[in-house]
């Protein structure tokens, strides 16, 4: 197998790290719970290295492996691509027998019974486990909380879908260009993560330009516009 000599989170993650390692990189909403979390690149980083930890040191996963994440848009899940990533991973995003492992959210656990190792997360913003897990199932947060915050990266395989780390970097950086979006943004996006060009689109490209990202689920339209002045947006996202 043919590997690259840099993962896709070095890519991503080593200029910002460099040049504004304790700004805001991901602001999370959700609407209909109120809940507000806010993380530095240097935190994002440290959730990553934990998560590539817990792949390669509890399930093994090896460069060129494939990991399945079934996540929605949310600052954890930008955790577990990084990890995944950082891992050498190949990262897809459906159910996939072939994959080693899948990361999901409670109501996915029944899509990935054909793949070997699972890890639930419950997007708790206070870390709470997945309540009455079936017997087999890794409670993520539970499970990443004790490895460690620093990661060696190694090489890595393909990184999304099939494509390798130098197909995605560009097309990030082709859809940030389209999209407008530079380091000096701050970016509101109220999309889904759902398919590898949504991702590159409204994840990727954004951390791939050095901007940062405030993303929204279960917008309420009643209050997008007072958002936007409060946390200073200056480009928002559309599919």
């Amino acid at each position: 197998m043919n590997h690259a000599s840099r993962t896709l989170t070095d890519a991503l993650l080593d200029p910002i790290l460099k040049n504004d390692p304790a700004g805001p990189r991901v602001t999370f909403y959700d609407d209909a719970t109120g809940e507000r979390v806010e993380l530095s690149a240097l935190t994002l980083a440290n959730w990553a290295a934990k998560t590539a930890n817990l792949l390669r040191d509890e399930f093994g996963v090896e460069p060129g492996a494939r990991v399945a994440v079934l996540l929605p848009a949310h600052w954890q899940t930008a955790a577990v691509l990084l990890g995944a990533w950082w891992a050498g991973a190949e990262v897809v995003l459906e159910a996939d027998a072939d994959a080693e492992i899948a990361l999901v959210s409670a109501q996915h656990l029944g899509d990935v019974e054909d793949v070997p190792e699972v890890a639930a997360l419950s997007l708790d913003a206070f870390g709470r486990p997945v309540p009455d897990l079936p017997v087999g199932i890794t409670d993520y947060a539970t499970s990443v909380r004790v490895h460690g915050d620093q990661f060696r990266p190694t090489v890595a395989g393909p990184a999304l879908a099939g494509k390798s780390v130098d197909d995605v970097l560009a097309a990030a950086l082709a859809s940030a260009e389209s999209q407008g979006i530079t380091g000096a943004d701050r970016v509101l996006s109220e999309e889904a993560w759902d398919s590898p060009d949504a991702l590159i689109d409204g994840l990727v490209a954004v951390f791939a330009a050095g901007a940062s990202l405030v993303q929204v689920t279960n917008a309420d339209d009643a209050v997008r516009s007072r958002r936007v002045d409060t946390e200073k947006i200056t480009r928002q996202l559309s599919r």
